[in-house]
């Protein structure tokens, strides 16, 4: 947990810098749009085989292939400008996060005890909020500069690396030995509005923060104050995830996810009167990463209730391949979203979102508490 919260404070560090060098050197919002999103596809792709690898190569070994990738892919902005290498780069920090982050959370779903989920998992996910909120505003804080804010991103990297070579990180399991295989399409096809709950949850949480930093920065604000606006999504996301999963110990889950529909619809229509207000930008984007971020903490808190007794790594794989699928997304559109129609089209776009998880929001599965696991469907 520790380590993965030092790979999402690098990681929030370091993409709003990227997004604000790509914009001074002249790349229009979809060229930006297109290489924030690279990564989410090379996890998209990585992650059906994620289970398969693990059984290879054991999950701690697979977690720590996953952080030297990342550190690589970090190492390498710092020593060219080049596009085309930054793209290749993203492609491999992709797949990097693929392996560790699949690990982190199948681990957490396979040993937290069923009683503690929600407030286990909120907490894990608070301390990703933390290193998702802290990582934009430290270029102001520490009056960095893009190649030193990008040195920085690196060397969190780098002690994430060190804290996974304890040797018992090879001790861990992430399923029963005694069970069959699920298959990721398996699992999407047992749990769909989940799924889809985390493509919403990764469009809002990380799939518009580069463009947005960047419309930001075209606007003429200071690298400072642009990275600013993904520091308010991360500090909504870390504001709002243990609540989350204190509230997911006690009322229904479909009620949460009505909820969260609600509070991404209200995001939208603000989102359209930002250019009279400016300010609603960093208030947009704190609504972003609380309800986004809740969205997905929501989705794995049923998962290890819900695959209790098949495979969590399958279930967790399933909701990483619907948030990667949204992460994705999400920059690519709100991209040309911007160069086409403006904000008023950024707007439109994520109404509907919103609007689509309410009719997709999950109902609750069993009527024994939210503490008990689902039985098993399998």
């Amino acid at each position: 947990m520790a380590a993965t919260t030092l790979v999402v404070l690098s990681f929030s560090l370091l993409n709003p810098v990227l997004a604000v060098r790509l914009q001074t050197a002249g790349a229009s919002s979809t060229a930006i749009g297109l290489f924030a999103t690279l990564p989410f596809v090379a996890i998209a792709a990585l992650v059906p085989l994620v289970p398969g690898l693990f059984r290879r190569i054991g999950v701690g070994r697979a977690y720590r292939l996953g952080l030297l990738l990342e550190l690589l892919a970090c190492l390498g902005y710092l020593l060219t400008d080049h596009f085309g290498l930054w793209c290749a780069l993203g492609l491999m920090a992709g797949l990097g996060a693929a392996a560790a982050w699949n690990a982190t959370e199948a681990l957490i779903a396979h040993n937290v005890p069923a009683t503690h989920r929600g407030r286990l998992t909120g907490l894990y996910q608070t301390l990703l909020g933390a290193g998702m909120a802290l990582g934009p505003f430290l270029p102001a804080l520490a009056g960095l500069d893009a190649r030193e804010a990008n040195a920085l991103a690196a060397a969190c990297l780098a002690v994430a690396l060190a804290l996974a070579l304890q040797p018992a990180v090879l001790h861990l399991k992430a399923m029963h030995d005694t069970h069959a295989h699920m298959g990721l399409w398996s699992a999407c096809r047992l749990a769909p509005s989940l799924v889809w709950a985390a493509v919403v949850g990764g469009v809002f949480e990380v799939g518009l923060g580069s463009v947005t930093v960047a419309h930001g920065s075209g606007l003429g604000l200071t690298l400072a104050a642009a990275a600013s606006i993904a520091g308010a999504l991360g500090m909504g996301s870390f504001l709002l995830q243990y609540p989350t999963g204190w509230l997911a110990d006690r009322l229904p889950v479909q009620r949460l996810f009505g909820i969260a529909s609600a509070g991404l619809f209200a995001s939208a229509l603000m989102l359209s009167q930002a250019p009279g207000w400016p300010a609603l930008f960093w208030i947009c984007a704190a609504l972003w990463g609380a309800v986004g971020g809740a969205l997905y903490t929501l989705s794995m808190i049923r998962v290890a209730h819900d695959f209790a007794h098949t495979s969590a790594l399958a279930g967790t794989s399933a909701m990483i391949a619907g948030y990667t699928a949204g992460g994705a997304v999400g920059p690519l559109v709100s991209g040309w979203m911007i160069d086409h129609h403006g904000v008023l089209g950024q707007s439109g776009w994520l109404a509907l979102l919103a609007a689509s998880l309410w009719w997709m929001r999950p109902a609750q599965p069993d009527a024994g508490g939210a503490d008990d696991p689902a039985p098993s469907r399998g």
